[in-house]
């Protein structure tokens, strides 16, 4: 049974395109959303900001990043302010040239502020809050050398009451792009992720392996992983303290090792208590880079994406996942279909996508880079 509707909302001030940007929109303690940041049609980073409003449904430019930044972690503070973390800097080219740097936003002076450095540049990672309030950083990709990238294993700590940066205790895998959450005891569990295996912008392989982050003793275990390798994947929290991940895939490999282009439509979900994944039902299509938020009926909505290798073009469709039942339901596609994008559920129970790409390579008219859009569009259950 069809129940939401898609409505259009305001157009952001410019189009942008956010590819690994972890958590890229955050709603703040007024309502308003937060962009930051990004790439434009060929990948070069911006520092453009944009707030949402959701009383009038439209956007309006915000004070400018310090830095140029895209592949970054934009993450709300437990104080009102977002930090902004790495990401890309510049032109796109390869290596990465990853940043060490970080700012601060503050909504009440409408300003941002110095964040300190860290000790390793990165983009592509993930941002975590802890319930101290600090902000675990995690993975990510740096140079190597002059021709080739490494995913990173180290992870280092916030303190937005000092504003310093601290090491903790590395992951056991080196990942990036990989999506984390925090559980419900305090822990961070980081699942699945690419890690880079070649001397080439297309080197790499997706993972299955996933780990937790104890903040207690600032320390990463072993926990069960997928049944099959993600990346370009998402994890939700649910009500019930478990998590639900959904689609990506594997570029570099497939069953019985013969390449499998194509996202995946499988879901698992994940039980702190016993440290297990567990298959769910399919979703109605695979898809990769797309959004998941939890709905304020405790169900997930699933919208966009594309295929993880291909990515010709965004999709329009949308599922919704009811975690009593493990089922899946269709649901109106949006107006515009879009990957790369930002989402974020509002305190309404609405849900906000915006920007993001419509078509990639070869679906788009020049046959390279991408077209983007500046539209957005608000989901009603």
């Amino acid at each position: 049974m069809i129940r939401g509707r898609w409505a259009a909302a305001g157009e952001l001030p410019w189009e942008r395109n956010l590819f690994g940007a972890a958590s890229s929109a955050v709603q703040l303690t007024d309502g308003r959303v937060l962009i930051a940041g990004g790439g434009d049609d060929r990948l070069k980073a911006q520092d453009g900001t944009a707030l949402f409003d959701p009383r009038s449904g439209a956007w309006t430019g915000a004070a400018p990043l310090r830095e140029a930044r895209r592949m970054h972690s934009t993450t709300l503070l437990a104080d009102g302010r977002v930090l902004v973390v790495g990401g890309s800097g510049g032109a796109a080219g390869y290596p990465v040239r990853a940043l060490d740097s970080a700012e601060v936003y503050d909504p009440d002076e409408r300003s941002w502020s110095d964040g300190g450095r860290m000790g390793q540049e990165r983009c592509g990672h993930s941002a975590t809050l802890l319930p101290d309030g600090r902000v675990l950083v995690a993975g990510g990709t740096a140079a190597r050398s002059p021709d080739s990238e490494r995913s990173l294993a180290s992870a280092e700590v916030f303190d937005p009451e000092s504003g310093h940066w601290s090491p903790t205790a590395p992951m056991l895998d080196a990942r990036s792009f990989h999506p984390a959450v925090a559980l419900p005891d305090g822990a961070v569990l980081v699942a699945g992720g690419w890690a880079a295996t070649r001397r080439d912008w297309r080197g790499g392989a997706g993972l299955a392996y996933c780990e937790r982050y104890d903040p207690a003793t600032g320390r990463w275990t072993p926990t069960g992983g997928f049944v099959a390798a993600r990346t370009g994947h998402r994890l939700t929290a649910l009500a019930d303290g478990t998590v639900l991940v959904t689609g990506g895939g594997d570029p570099d490999g497939g069953a019985q090792g013969r390449p499998d282009p194509y996202s995946r439509a499988t879901a698992e979900r994940y039980d702190p208590a016993t440290g297990s994944w567990s298959r769910e039902a399919d979703m109605p299509c695979g898809r990769a880079l797309h959004q998941a938020v939890r709905l304020p009926t405790g169900e997930v909505l699933v919208v966009g994406g594309t295929n993880d290798a291909l990515g010709e073009a965004g999709y329009r469709s949308a599922a919704r996942y009811d975690p009593r039942f493990g089922t899946w339901s269709a649901e109106p596609g949006m107006a515009v279909g879009r990957v790369d994008f930002a989402s974020v559920a509002l305190a309404d129970g609405r849900v906000l996508v915006a920007g993001g790409a419509v078509r990639t390579g070869p679906a788009t008219p020049s046959g390279s880079y991408l077209r983007l859009t500046r539209t957005s569009e608000l989901f009603t259950t």
